[in-house]
């Protein structure tokens, strides 16, 4: 606290009137000086007195409070920063700065931490957002300078300093090596989405920072959704064009990656990723009804209601055994094209479903063995048995057998029964939680009765459904590179009729027929991993019970052990916090899942070189300096006036400000109005008696 003397004036009249009583009243003095009259000196102080009476002058003193000049120090935390030997210099750089302006007089410091990449936003370092914070809580006349701690790289500096609103030197204390090379690898076009089963393109480039070597080529490994991985040799700094293909629905990673360059200071801009949504194009079904019968319409009526599904529909209603010569003309029936469906377009359906067919002659064995291959080749096959199944005219009894995961024993049970759920389909995703409140229906005794099965030996497979005594109505298989599914009932359009409450026909049929097209949501064996907001929610779908530790890999590479916990239909989980942006891979030993937080590919490593040309211009605008730290030592700091220079080679200055805040005022009139008139009296008395001499 100090104290400032100063005249504070408080006219009782205008001061216009006070300066022309002041001028008339030199008039008149000066003419009697003119005029050598007696007592003018003594009439001169009287006159001064009334005006300074008028002026009413004060001494006025103010308890005054010295505002401290503030300094902020902005520190790059960025991932860029932990790049050697920058740690350290960054450490050095500012207990030194901390230190010396701690030093100074009337000088407060700031210390602002900043720039480290946070989740779902965008990434990049930002330092200047922290600093515009830390500005609106102090007065700006009282800033004296700013100091950035950094390696340059900056991604939401100001247009123009004066944006900033503040009149002190900004100063950039750089980190980083010097001739710092680098390999990035950039995704320059990339699709949002595509159809599954079709192909794809994204275009890569490889390039080596700064670009002044020989042309060479690079090694990029690609994986998709954590499979195997495809290698490619590129060139390096040309733009390249890699196809792929989705292969199911939903979001599917891609994962790519460049071999280290000779000269590396991350390959963290070696790896790059991309989310591709996959959607299906219409599925192309082909139903094949052996005969009428009323769980025919049910059948189609089902893949009807599914927008997505492109129907081909044929019954056999005129086997070969009823041609009676009629002439082709006079029929209104349509020919069964065998060969368009079975040979010539038998790959371009994506499912087929036998309903209660038979043996007829109306498919020779050659087409049957067509549909064998193609299940094998990657197809997918459904078949709804009806009672002659369990007879020589069985389907089982054709090429087609092999794939079939149930035998015939030649019996039909006709009496009733309720349709149940195994013990293993109460963990596959296809029956788990099949009716309401995640409780499977038929356990509570709400599904209707069916009331014939045919008996069948499950030789491979899953069983999911028991029917009467438990035997198999619902089995699951993969065949090669396809699947199957069998139901050993043709009653199931019972429960479409309501008969005794129904049960739920449409979301088992939908669910078979989606498992059976590859859904990943149907997979019984699946691993998915999910960032919902600060943590990472990791599902493990199996028909096993066990419960393996799992592998987490974080994006820095750092790989931790997690645990999970049972939950039920199948599924046990866990739940790690996620504390850094990027791509998380999770693997049981056989399954990977990955997981996006925040930005896949960090804007921060685009070039991670150390760099003054973004700040340079912002800290020569405001007369601030550039200290290279790996050229330079670490500069003296002094405290400078408003107009002189504020920065040298070897120095950085602060600003000194000089503010302060008026605590308390003292003020004492410097003539009291008693004094005045004792004055005036005295002085005109004084001329009175001078003039009577």
């Amino acid at each position: 606290m100090s104290g400032q003397l100063a005249v504070a004036w408080a006219p009782l009249l205008s001061w216009w009137i006070i300066a022309a009583l002041a001028v008339a009243t030199a008039a008149v003095l000066a003419l009697g000086i003119y005029r050598r009259a007696s007592g003018i000196w003594w009439r001169g102080l009287a006159a001064a007195t009334l005006l300074m009476a008028l002026a009413n002058p004060s001494a006025v003193r103010e308890e005054r409070e010295p505002i401290e000049d503030v300094a902020f120090v902005v520190v790059d935390d960025s991932r860029s920063q932990d790049i050697e030997p920058r740690p350290a210099q960054r450490e050095a750089a500012l207990a030194h700065l901390t230190a010396r302006l701690e030093a100074l007089p009337n000088t407060q410091v700031r210390v602002l931490h900043a720039g480290r990449e946070r989740l779902h936003e965008e990434g990049g370092t930002r330092l200047f957002e922290s600093l515009r914070q830390a500005l609106g809580e102090v007065s700006r006349e009282s800033v004296g300078g700013i100091f950035l701690i950094t390696d340059g790289q900056v991604h939401d500096g100001p247009e123009s300093y004066e944006s900033l609103a503040v009149e002190a030197p900004l100063h950039v204390l750089l980190t980083g090596l010097p001739e710092e090379g680098d390999r990035r690898l950039t995704l320059e076009q990339v699709p949002s989405f595509g159809i599954v089963g079709r192909q794809l393109s994204i275009t890569l480039r490889v390039d080596d920072l700064p670009g002044e070597n020989a042309p060479v080529v690079a090694e990029v490994r690609i994986r998709q959704d954590g499979g195997e991985e495809k290698l490619l040799r590129v060139p390096v700094g040309v733009s390249h064009e890699v196809t792929f293909e989705l292969d199911h629905r939903g979001p599917t990673i891609l994962e790519v990656e460049a071999e280290a360059g000779e000269r590396e200071l991350s390959l963290y801009n070696n790896r790059a990723a991309v989310v591709v949504n996959g959607v299906r194009d219409r599925l192309r079904v082909l139903l094949v009804s052996g005969e009428p019968h009323p769980g025919e319409r049910a059948w189609r009526n089902i893949l009807k209601s599914d927008p997505s599904v492109d129907l081909v529909h044929f019954t056999i209603l005129r086997p070969p055994e009823k041609q009676d010569g009629t002439p082709i003309r006079e029929l209104s029936l349509i020919a069964f094209p065998t060969r368009e469906l079975f040979e010539v377009k038998l790959d371009e359906f994506d499912l087929v479903i036998f309903d209660r067919y038979r043996r007829r002659g109306v498919l020779p064995s050659l087409y049957l063995e067509n549909i064998a291959r193609y299940v094998e080749s990657g197809g997918a096959l459904l078949e709804a048995v009806g009672p002659t199944f369990a007879t020589p005219l069985s389907l089982y009894r054709t090429p087609l057998g092999r794939v079939l995961p149930a035998a015939p024993t030649g019996g039909i049970l006709e009496r009733p029964f309720v349709p149940s759920v195994t013990e293993t389909g109460e963990r596959h995703p296809v029956t788990a939680e099949l009716g309401t409140d995640g409780v499977a229906a038929a356990d509570a005794g709400e599904w209707g009765r069916w009331f014939r099965q045919i008996e069948t030996e499950a030789q491979q497979g899953t069983v999911l459904m028991d029917g009467s005594d438990s035997w198999p109505l619902l089995i699951l298989d993969r065949v090669g590179e396809g699947r199957v599914a069998q139901l050993t009932s043709d009653q199931i359009w019972l429960w479409s009729r309501g008969y005794e409450g129904g049960g739920p026909q449409a979301e088992l049929v939908r669910r078979i027929a989606h498992w059976l097209m590859r859904e990943p949501d149907l997979e019984e064996e699946d691993l998915r991993a999910v960032v919902d907001g600060e943590r990472l929610e990791i599902t493990r779908r199996s028909l096993s019970e066990e419960l393996p530790e799992l592998e987490l890999t974080k994006p820095d590479g750092t790989v931790e052990t997690v645990s999970l916990t049972a939950g039920g239909a199948g599924r046990a989980s866990a739940r790690v916090p996620v504390d850094q942006p990027g791509l998380y891979r999770v693997s049981d030993g056989e399954k990977v899942a990955l997981a996006a937080a925040g930005p896949l590919n960090s804007r921060e490593f685009e070039d991670p070189r150390s760099s003054g040309e973004a700040l340079r211009p912002l800290a020569e605008a405001s007369g601030g300096g550039e200290i290279i730290l790996h050229e330079a030592a670490l500069p003296d700091l002094r405290k400078v006036r408003p107009d002189r220079d504020r920065a040298g080679d070897t120095w950085l200055g602060v600003i000194e400000r000089g503010g302060f805040i008026v605590r308390g005022i003292d003020q004492v009139p410097l003539l009291p109005g008693l004094l005045a008139l004792v004055l005036a009296f005295g002085g005109l008395l004084a001329a009175w008696r001078t003039e009577g001499r």
